[in-house]
């Protein structure tokens, strides 16, 4: 059974709207969207003013913890058109951006990657926008 996630009813309708334009404008593997309208569809939504202070939201910025050897990953989850590796923002449709939308502080989660799976753990929300009053990002 997976574990429940949370996202805010404006996040989801924003992602609901980029899978759509995806889909429709840019062939080739959609993979990635089917596995993210599946988180969106299991998710417990709520008004951006009631999500936990410890969710992962779009625009939150994060501490994760690779359980295999314990190195700390800190990313902002992103857009793709606000993207940018090396500023550690990373994109809702990357496989990680997916995998991490919605958890808490304290899940662990599995990351698919091409020689198998990580673990990673939530340990520290640095910025979430609705905790600080943004509920619009």
């Amino acid at each position: 059974m997976s574990k429940e996630i949370y996202i805010t009813n404006l996040d989801k309708e924003k992602l609901q709207k980029l899978i759509r334009t995806e889909k429709e404008f840019h062939p080739g593997n959609k993979e990635h969207l089917d596995d993210l309208n599946y988180e969106l569809e299991r998710a417990i939504v709520t008004k951006p003013e009631e999500v936990p202070a410890d969710v992962i939201t779009m625009h939150s910025q994060v501490v994760l913890k690779e359980l295999g050897d314990e190195e700390d990953l800190i990313y902002t989850l992103v857009y793709p058109d606000e993207a940018d590796v090396t500023e550690n923002k990373i994109s809702v449709l990357a496989p990680i951006g997916t995998a991490i939308l919605g958890y808490r502080v304290g899940d662990i989660l599995d990351w698919k990657i091409p020689s198998g799976t990580l673990q990673l753990k939530v340990e520290k929300i640095l910025f979430q926008p609705e905790s600080n009053g943004n509920f619009e990002l």
